[in-house]
């Protein structure tokens, strides 16, 4: 067995506070920009945390804030991090037509390259949106050039998931080319059932321990690599709650003020690197594993 270790992903969702999709429902795109910017203080903490746990991750960027925020992410390819793409509206996926979908991943390509001059190959669709009745926008991620997604969660969920998708980055064949699928973290249970462990509200919810657990059995016992996944928004415990209804009010905000310390340990124990880094456009098919 490989003894070196291995190299997971660490990856943010640069979006605002009011963008997740448990508070759209409540709040209107037309009062998104009456509301008060928090983003770029708490992405600068992150970035600050990288700096000094050495760490390069892959940052997924709203299109609707690198236009209004482009010196942020100018910082954030100044800091030798990956720019990636995660829409411009924050729309989910399977709410949009294909036509729809191409017009508004071309609109944040566009934003994003305007602000810091480099165009994002690497895709998340908002609240992992891609699923069975969206899986035909992979073919058009890949007709907009894009090498990589990651916008796909192997499990069983009310808003996402794909329940039996393979759970470790591998290549999908589109009519456009071909592109990489890099899901978020999962571990296999002993009965079977497949637990999420990629970050998110699952590392905010659940005590460190569990997440910590779930990575070091995807990098020993299956020499695979962790996907990692967080937002600015859930380290910061000031945030205005706009979310309304217990269950989506829990969701967004209950663990938040131990968020950061979570991702701080995180970075400490493990090794982690981009997504374009830790899998290249070329793995070949032969190295992913179900």
């Amino acid at each position: 067995m490989n003894s070196a270790p291995i190299s997971n992903i660490i990856s943010v969702d640069v979006e605002e506070y009011f963008h997740p999709s448990e508070v759209q429902r409540t709040v209107s795109v037309d009062r998104w920009p009456d509301l008060p910017s928090r983003v770029e203080p708490q992405t600068m903490r992150i970035l600050d945390l990288f700096d000094e746990k050495n760490v390069r991750g892959t940052f997924f960027i709203l299109g609707w804030v690198a236009e209004r925020r482009p010196g942020l992410v100018r910082e954030i390819a100044r800091r030798g991090h990956e720019i990636a793409c995660h829409s411009y509206w924050h729309r989910l996926v399977y709410d949009l037509s294909p036509a729809e979908f191409r017009d508004d991943t071309r609109r944040a390509v566009r934003a994003i390259a305007d602000a810091c001059g480099v165009e994002p190959r690497s895709y998340r669709a908002p609240s992992y949106s891609i699923t069975r009745d969206s899986f035909w926008a992979l073919e058009v991620l890949a007709e907009c050039g894009f090498t990589h997604d990651s916008s796909i969660y192997p499990i069983a969920h009310d808003r996402y998931g794909i329940k039996g998708f393979p759970r470790h980055p591998h290549p999908i064949q589109t009519p456009s080319g071909a592109i990489q699928e890099i899901p978020i973290a999962t571990v296999r249970l002993s009965n079977g059932h497949i637990a999420p462990v990629g970050g998110g509200a699952y590392l905010r919810l659940l005590p460190y321990r569990y997440t910590a657990a779930g990575v070091r059995r995807v990098n020993h016992d299956e020499q695979m690599p962790a996907c990692i996944y967080f937002h600015p928004w859930e380290i910061d415990p000031g945030q205005p709650r706009l979310a309304s209804g217990t269950v989506s009010r829990l969701r967004t905000y209950m663990g938040v003020g131990g968020m950061y310390s979570k991702i701080a340990r995180l970075a400490s124990e493990f090794r982690f690197s981009t997504l374009t880094g830790v899998v290249p456009a070329n793995l070949p098919a032969s190295e992913a594993r179900a």
